[in-house]
């Protein structure tokens, strides 16, 4: 060949070979030193990932029990409003059962009018009791 035994060249070769796979072992080294590093940090983003679940967890148990807390207490309301507008329904038939008594004894107190001069000008009671008469009949149908 060049004049260059065939003994060197080989070694040659193995001598590169040899820096090559050192140059390589070093890089591979430094990127399993990144990877150990890493790996505490990510051994961290579990736990704290784990935390985080379980106080997710936790919250919504609280939600959940506080919604059924509300859930009786707005149940609890429902049915005393109920009664209140079932007694409330009651009042108003009793008001309306009053006013009509109060019409009925009204018409008959009034009777015919006498037709001598003083009561020719209605007064204010006269005029009251005609308004009452009058007023349209309200049934006592509740909302």
């Amino acid at each position: 060949m060049f004049g260059i035994p065939f003994g060197f060249v080989v070694e040659a070769l193995v001598a590169v070979l040899l820096a090559t796979t050192i140059g390589y072992c070093v890089i591979l080294n430094q990127r399993l030193k990144r990877l150990h590093a890493d790996r505490g940090e990510l051994r961290k983003m579990v736990t704290d990932l784990v935390n985080a679940t379980g106080l997710a967890n936790a919250a919504i148990q609280e939600l959940k029990v506080t919604a059924r807390e509300s859930e009786t207490v707005l149940a609890v309301r429902l049915e005393e409003a109920e009664k209140f507008g079932i007694a409330l329904a009651n009042h108003v038939a009793a008001g309306q059962q009053v006013m009509d008594k109060i019409v009925r004894i009204t018409s008959v107190a009034r009777g015919p009018m006498p037709a001598d001069d003083r009561f020719t000008e209605p007064t204010r009671v006269a005029s009251a009791l005609e308004q009452l008469a009058t007023r349209p009949r309200i049934r006592g149908d509740a909302a």
